[in-house]
């Protein structure tokens, strides 16, 4: 579970920084950025914070609510970053990362003097001190605040994206390569946000089988 062990080596303002959606085929990459301004937030909040991939869809969509609550409380300050499909095929996908990452920490209110990264890859020519922990968004609070941020509205974009394209079963498989999404395209091609640059994508470009 998380604590503040890591933000406790930090003498300055940290915030904690992870990405949701390298992996899917289809959607921007986000990125969520968290600083926590005052520790004495709502007790449900830092009970139940953990890497999202560990917590259900309800549980991250309250925690996400409450960090929310808490920014409106001037005790954290949240920040959300994208990076499109298009910018993965142009650049790749550790480097769209990184550059959502950027604009998830530019949207923070406060600025911060270290961001601390989740992984094992650190950005260069980032607009602070860095620092990377692997499997950060479990022993981090603030890592995993920002691997929450990132999660749900990523989800919630992939959701706006399925009632546009209705064929992809997006809302539930969030642009991953699920069955429901193989056979979206098999029967209807692809879509402008997919990620041209991923195998399956390039290879059905160029087959027209996947």
């Amino acid at each position: 579970m998380p604590t503040w062990e890591i933000e406790n080596t930090y003498s300055g303002i940290v915030c904690g920084v992870d990405e949701a959606g390298r992996g899917p085929w289809v959607g921007p990459v986000a990125a969520g950025a968290v600083i926590f301004l005052d520790r004495q937030v709502s007790a449900e909040l830092l009970q139940n914070l953990n890497d999202s991939k560990k917590l259900s869809a309800a549980k991250r969509e309250k925690l996400y609510d409450l960090l929310f609550e808490e920014e409106k409380k001037g005790k954290v300050c949240c920040g959300i970053g994208l990076a499109s499909a298009e910018e993965i095929d142009e650049l790749n996908i550790l480097q769209a990362t990184f550059l959502a990452m950027q604009r998830a920490v530019e949207k923070l209110s406060v600025k911060p003097q270290f961001a601390l990264i989740d992984g094992n890859r650190l950005p260069k020519d980032f607009i602070c001190s860095t620092n990377c922990y692997i499997g950060g968004d479990a022993k981090s609070y603030s890592i995993a605040a920002a691997s929450i941020l990132a999660k749900v509205y990523r989800d919630k974009l992939l959701k706006d994206l399925a009632s546009q394209y209705p064929f992809y079963g997006f809302e539930k498989n969030a642009g991953y390569g699920t069955k429901d999404h193989i056979a979206g395209i098999r029967e209807h091609g692809l879509i402008p946000e997919h990620r041209k640059s991923y195998k399956p994508i390039q290879n059905y470009m160029l087959t027209g089988k996947i």
